[in-house]
């Protein structure tokens, strides 16, 4: 009886290498499998990944140009700015003399004006006095 249990221990630890082995085996296949599936997902995603940083090193190019035009931009708005308050500033000095040859003119166009009144009432001659007593009621 001794003898069939040490044959019944003696066949369950050979059960038990067997299912070690096995199992040793198939995660020794998985663990290949595994491997070339990193590799495949490795080679096949490396293309991704340098277009990824090529779109990434162009979004910063076009990033520093936006930047370097905006500030060109805000310094053009900033000299238009300067300049059209210096033109405002110069508008009220300039109008000074102007508004002085303005009057000068007017004067002038006053005194043609009268002259020429003077020429048209003079053509006309004097009012005749048959005239004036017609016109007198009284």
């Amino acid at each position: 009886m001794t003898n069939v249990l040490l044959g019944v221990i003696a066949f369950g630890v050979l059960v038990m290498a067997v299912i070690q082995v096995a199992a040793i085996v198939f995660a020794m296949s998985a663990a290949r499998r595994i491997g070339r599936v990193a590799d495949r997902l490795e080679r096949d995603l490396s293309p991704v990944v340098s277009n990824l940083q090529a779109i990434t090193s162009e979004a910063a190019r076009v990033t520093a140009l936006a930047a370097a035009q905006m500030e060109r931009t805000d310094r053009l708005f900033a000299d238009l700015s300067r300049r059209a308050e210096q033109v405002m500033a110069a508008v009220p000095a300039l109008l000074g003399p102007a508004g002085k040859g303005f009057a000068f003119l007017n004067g002038i166009k006053a005194a043609v004006a009268a002259i020429y009144e003077l020429r048209r009432s003079s053509r006309r001659g004097p009012a005749h006095p048959d005239e004036e007593d017609a016109l007198f009621i009284g």
